[in-house]
């Protein structure tokens, strides 16, 4: 599903920027400072309307400018006919989405042009909060089922309900008889989903883990809120007094986490900087390889500083898998000799030079 063309304009110091990229791999290069991890976030707001670096728009958009454009050619599905795209957020946090001549939802955005991202922040699937874990196997969720998104928000829009009445202090039996019900019914389909991405993404993970990191075995385990020993109603109904006290409920799929562990420890405290980038990224690349396996078309990679705190060695065995992905792949680094070397088919290979915001 490459882009075959691509069109920047406002994004931070990008004013007006074209590049027709490789369908495979593209490397962008240049000093710090000139608009090489730009360029990849133009991307993610391409497809998925936000930024991975800032949640603040007057960040986004370029000073003086009232909104910044991504514009691109796509062939969503592989098929040989590329259909334009484009997203313009203005500071009004307005945001406009049209593909082939029609306005269309983030929702549908999201299945037209998923992305993996792999930068300094994906060390938080390891160390950050269960939330950020989440939001990965969300990610993968989504992408495996086409009824997950339909749960997902029926899920949000009983838990946001549930927790306005705790929060109000009273409520009456027969009121939250009818709440619990829906939101064990939605919790319950969740979780299935869930655990059936973990279960399909486990044996992908293990093969490119041990590839990657010879001789460290991790242990991916899915925890889904809640004590599975004793059924949800039990557990939301002897809950229910401390929930009322607190003012939200603190079971369920939104306490859910992904654990990983090295020998029975949690795998953030066993290992060191770089077998934790290895491992993330092979958790990126797991998801990768399974939504192809899912969908017959690849995702598309950001991937910024990948030499960052990889050898030699993890960053040739990377970039191979990367390869075998058939995804398209944006890349960036300082220097571009650093990563010429390290792929099987040079000829796939597109060089950027980016300079003070211009290619």
């Amino acid at each position: 599903m490459p882009i075959t063309q691509l069109n920047i304009r406002a994004v931070r110091n990008l004013s007006d920027l074209s590049l027709a990229p490789s369908p495979s791999i593209n490397i962008i290069h240049g000093a710090n400072g000139s608009g090489k991890s730009s360029v990849l976030e133009a991307i993610h707001l391409l497809g998925l309307c936000r930024s991975f670096r800032t949640n603040k728009l007057n960040h986004l958009i370029q000073t003086g400018s009232q909104r910044c454009t991504v514009f691109a050619q796509l062939d969503a599905m592989g098929s040989g006919v590329s259909q334009p795209l484009g997203v313009e957020r203005n500071l009004e946090s307005d945001c406009r989405i049209r593909y082939a001549g029609n306005n269309i939802d983030i929702t549908t955005l999201a299945e037209l042009l998923p992305i993996q991202v792999i930068n300094s922040e994906t060390f938080m699937i390891l160390e950050g909060s269960p939330a950020i874990r989440r939001q990965f196997l969300d990610w993968g969720s989504f992408h495996s089922n086409p009824e997950f998104i339909r749960l997902w928000r029926g899920f949000r829009r009983v838990l946001k309900q549930r927790n306005s009445l705790l929060k109000y202090g009273k409520i009456e039996q027969r009121i939250r008889v009818v709440w619990d019900q829906e939101f064990i019914s939605y919790a319950e389909q969740l979780n299935t989903l869930r655990e059936l991405y973990i279960e399909a993404l486990k044996p992908e993970f293990d093969l490119i883990l041990a590839d990657l990191l010879e001789g460290i075995s991790i242990d991916l385990s899915f925890s889904p809120g809640w004590d599975k020993k004793r059924g949800l109603d039990q557990v939301l109904d002897e809950n229910f007094e401390r929930d009322l006290r607190q003012g939200y409920t603190s079971a369920g799929p939104q306490r859910a986490d992904l654990r990983l562990k090295v020998d029975g420890h949690t795998a953030s405290e066993r290992l060191s900087r770089g077998q934790k980038k290895v491992v993330v990224s092979a958790l990126k690349l797991a998801q990768g390889v399974l939504f192809y396996k899912l969908n017959s078309r690849a995702c598309i990679y950001l991937i910024d500083d990948l030499p960052s705190e990889l050898d030699q060695h993890h960053s040739r065995l990377f970039c191979n898998y990367l390869e075998k992905t058939a995804s398209q792949c944006f890349i960036t680094c300082v220097d571009k000799d650093a990563l010429t070397e390290y792929w099987s088919e040079p000829a796939g290979l597109r060089f950027f030079n980016i300079q003070d915001g211009c290619l």
